[in-house]
């Protein structure tokens, strides 16, 4: 396994991590950090790290299938989990984490649908500034919590999120899910002109059956019709 696919991987075990850190009513941090800003730290080292991984697969021509399905979930997950957190500690309104969360799984499913007939959908400019606009934002509403002033703007950024992850959807789907949906509809037309070019070839064989079995009925018939002379 290459470092890119590492550090991918490393991603998805700073979740829980990051859960509990944003969740527990205990104190979890050290040297006096409060969980908010251990959350944050968490947060923040999660998110270079989906950065790093794939400026270093590109530089160093390290692009794996493996990688390049992996990293959106593993962003996801990020994402989804400090989603949730945040509504859980009632500092974020649910709907917008549901609505962000929703994006997130239509998209999974075009891209799980796409790899099943060889398509890789890969993030565009607009996903990748969706995934700036959430790190962002979320950054910027851990820090509320403990700085009031920057709520408004906090949840400002958050608006800008649901733009960004309503307008990249689309823009998967427009660009995607006619040439997905195109292929599965020949894959099938073909498996069903298949299965009728079986069928008829058991119907022709079980006719070739029949005929065969008619002609050594007739040629049974005939050895008891025609009798050698004499013979009564």
């Amino acid at each position: 396994m290459n470092l890119p696919n590492t550090l991918t991987i490393l991603r998805i075990f700073f979740v829980p991590l990051l859960v509990a850190a944003l969740v527990q009513e205990k104190h979890v941090g050290f040297a006096g950090v409060s969980n908010e800003w251990l959350a944050l730290g968490i947060f923040l080292l999660a998110a270079g790290t989906d950065l790093l991984d794939g400026y270093l697969a590109r530089r160093w021509k390290q692009v794996t299938t493996i990688g390049t399905l992996l990293d959106p979930i593993a962003d996801k997950l990020l994402i989804s989990a400090a989603l949730i957190s945040l509504v859980q500690i009632r500092v974020l309104p649910g709907w917008m984490a549901i609505l962000i969360i929703a994006r997130e799984f239509a998209v999974s499913g075009l891209r799980s649908i796409a790899a099943s007939e060889g398509y890789i959908i890969r993030a565009n400019d607009l996903g990748k500034t969706k995934m700036l606009s959430q790190v962002l934002a979320i950054a910027c509403v851990l820090i509320s919590i403990h700085y009031t002033p920057l709520r408004v703007p906090g949840m400002i950024l958050m608006w800008v999120v649901v733009f960004f992850a309503l307008l990249s959807a689309v823009s998967y789907f427009l660009k995607f899910w006619r040439k997905v949906d195109g292929r599965v509809k020949l894959r099938r037309r073909n498996e069903l002109l298949a299965l009728e070019r079986k069928r008829q070839r058991q119907a022709m064989r079980q006719m070739r059956q029949k005929g065969s079995l008619g002609g050594a009925a007739g040629l049974g018939s005939g050895e008891t019709i025609l009798k050698p002379p004499g013979v009564s």
